[in-house]
């Protein structure tokens, strides 16, 4: 029981998914993009700058959480973010004539793009080999593995009396995301610690916003039943 009151514990603490005092601030960076695509269409560089920087606190969110553990502490994320923004500004007319997503998620598939380029750099072809491709969505370049959400669930701030704990802790909630359907793992990656709306997961993964919403829930119980089940296995021969 200890084990799972770790789990319970660690991911009641990470997964505060509704956070409502974002909604009003979220609104009012989403009218604010529109105000600054709109005067960046017509030529306005100062624009297109301001646009950029209101996206990068969310881009290195990203970055943090989708860059290999081995590299953490060797690049910096905001040097990543910020690489992603100067092919931003060369892309960005064409953006304009060829738009078929939000500028946030343009953004965001520039960035990705960037960050593989470097773990291909460090690692060859294997950083590709080594992470599941969710076939639904061409653009999705980098999905979530079960050992970067569970890298984040529980990471290294704790005493060294719960080391152990804490690592048979990451091998379960490892075990139960690779037990999921991988569209659903990647929306809770998604929706969670990427901190995208439905609405943008949905465009995303190339959903429709009810069946994203779906996962979203779906996947949120799918975890918690595979944490029971492993926590409490059952007699198969009782």
């Amino acid at each position: 029981m200890r084990l799972m009151k770790y789990v319970q514990s660690a991911a009641n603490k990470e997964l505060n998914l509704f956070p409502r005092h974002h909604n009003n601030r979220q609104l009012m960076e989403s009218q604010t993009e529109l105000e600054l695509l709109k005067q960046a269409e017509d030529g306005n560089q100062q624009a297109l700058g301001m646009l950029l920087q209101l996206n990068h606190q969310r881009l290195e969110r990203i970055v943090r959480f989708r860059m290999d553990s081995r590299l953490r502490g060797r690049l910096d994320e905001g040097d990543i973010v910020q690489e992603s923004f100067l092919e931003a500004t060369k892309r960005f007319q064409y953006y304009v004539e060829n738009r078929k997503t939000s500028f946030f998620l343009w953004l965001r598939y520039l960035t990705l793009q960037k960050l593989n380029e470097l773990h291909r750099h460090h690692f060859g072809t294997q950083s590709r080999d080594r992470r599941r491709e969710v076939s639904i969505f061409n653009r999705l370049d980098s999905p979530a593995t079960t050992a970067q959400i569970a890298g984040v669930l529980f990471d290294d701030k704790t005493s060294p009396s719960q080391a152990l704990i804490r690592d048979e802790a990451r091998v379960l909630i490892e075990n139960a995301l690779g037990e999921m359907d991988p569209v659903d793992q990647e929306v809770l990656a998604l929706r969670h610690f990427e901190q995208l709306s439905n609405v943008e997961v949905a465009d995303a993964l190339g959903l429709e916003t009810s069946a994203a919403s779906k996962r979203f829930v779906r996947a949120l119980e799918r975890l918690k039943s595979i944490i029971e089940c492993y926590e409490n296995p059952t007699n198969p021969e009782g």
